[in-house]
């Protein structure tokens, strides 16, 4: 049997996130994927991303410019890992590169719904390219298999989701760029998008309406860039209502380093419940009519991981996924698409306008672009 040919990459942004897809990339060598160009204009990043691939035994094309990398030739697949802010123009540019390209974009897939939206668009005339937004938290053993229980319909219609995300402060990043809502979208964008997607995932529905409550209210108060005090928070609740009545909340705290699991998920439907506890990888279950003790706790795991790297696993299997869509040549659509990327930041935004007024915020609302109106008169 032939092998696969090899599938050449370059990665746009190579800060910490870039740095992690070039090891993830790495150790997925068997699969005849090599990293061979990357872009970032940032010098010190460069000169980390040359240093890793030579740990490695590999070398890179550098470029300082991504339209460079765009126009060298070099690679048929782009994942891009840039800072937030600069994602749309990034997106448009390959998008409309005559040469195609498929992209794995980082989340969130751009700051503002209005961009989203265009991307969407753009990205339809392009059939001979696949965009796979990075929402890994999907492949994560404990949240896969969740997933898969839930899918599996044993819990009943489900009626409640709630994730719990107690963590550390955001870390700093080139330029500190993550400290403003500006470069971010938000940390209900940045941050939280990942849970909106799996909410959304959880209630086999789109959301509706969102209300929120949050505020900066420990991290980064001391902290001024350029005379500036960042404005992210670091604490909310979120509540989202779903088309089919579910409802879901996101309980995030960001000061949180004493917690023995970072994130915690519980899934109730009408007959059953589920959970799944990151980075423990437990999952567990029961059913109503057994009581707590029925409950099954199992230790979730992937085989296939043979890189843990920062996300436990899921951005490697991520990659792996993204391949084989790329492989069937168009016979397989990307597992996450263009519209979960702007759904998971309309979310995201309606979460953070709803901390600013006061109020219940409709998905329809960011959607029509009245996002960028109501911000306006903030």
């Amino acid at each position: 049997m032939a092998s696969n040919p090899t599938v050449n990459y370059g990665i746009i942004g190579v800060g910490m996130m870039g740095r992690e897809h070039l090891v993830n990339l790495y150790h997925l060598c068997s699969e005849n994927v090599e990293v061979v160009c990357i872009a970032d204009p940032h010098v010190p990043s460069q000169q980390l991303a040359l240093e890793l691939a030579q740990s490695f035994g590999r070398s890179l094309m550098v470029f300082s410019d991504h339209r460079e990398l765009l126009d060298s030739g070099l690679c048929e697949v782009i994942v891009v890992s840039s800072p937030n802010m600069t994602h749309y123009q990034i997106l448009m540019d390959i998008i409309s590169h005559p040469k195609p390209h498929h992209v794995l974009v980082e989340k969130p897939l751009c700051t503002k719904v209005a961009d989203c939206k265009k991307v969407v668009d753009a990205a339809r005339r392009r059939s001979d390219m696949i965009v796979q937004v990075g929402l890994e938290y999907r492949y994560m053993p404990p949240v896969a298999k969740l997933i898969k229980i839930v899918k599996g319909g044993s819990l009943g219609k489900i009626k409640m989701v709630a994730i719990r995300e107690h963590r550390f402060p955001f870390l700093v990043k080139v330029k500190n760029w993550n400290r403003f809502n500006a470069n971010t979208g938000g940390t209900l964008v940045e941050k939280c998008c990942h849970f909106f997607d799996l909410m959304r995932l959880f209630a086999g529905a789109n959301p509706v309406r969102v209300m929120a409550s949050g505020a900066m209210d420990v991290n980064h108060k001391d902290e001024t860039y350029d005379g500036k005090v960042p404005d992210i928070i670091d604490n909310a609740y979120v509540i989202v209502e779903f088309n089919n009545g579910t409802r879901g909340m996101l309980d995030l705290c960001m000061f949180a380093e004493g917690s023995k699991n970072e994130q915690e998920i519980s899934v109730v439907g009408e007959i059953g419940k589920g959970e799944a506890y990151v980075p423990e990888s437990i999952v567990r279950f029961g059913f109503r009519s057994e009581g707590r003790d029925g409950v099954v706790t199992l230790k979730a795991e992937d085989d296939r991981i043979k890189y843990d790297g920062l996300h436990h696993g899921s951005s490697y299997l991520e990659h792996l996924t993204f391949l084989s869509a790329i492989r069937a040549d168009g016979e397989k659509s990307p597992a996450v698409d263009l519209q979960d990327g702007l759904i998971s930041v309309a979310v995201g935004v309606a979460a953070q306008l709803s901390i600013e007024k006061g109020r219940f915020v409709t998905i329809d609302e960011v959607m029509d672009d009245t996002e960028a109106k109501l911000l306006c008169k903030s």
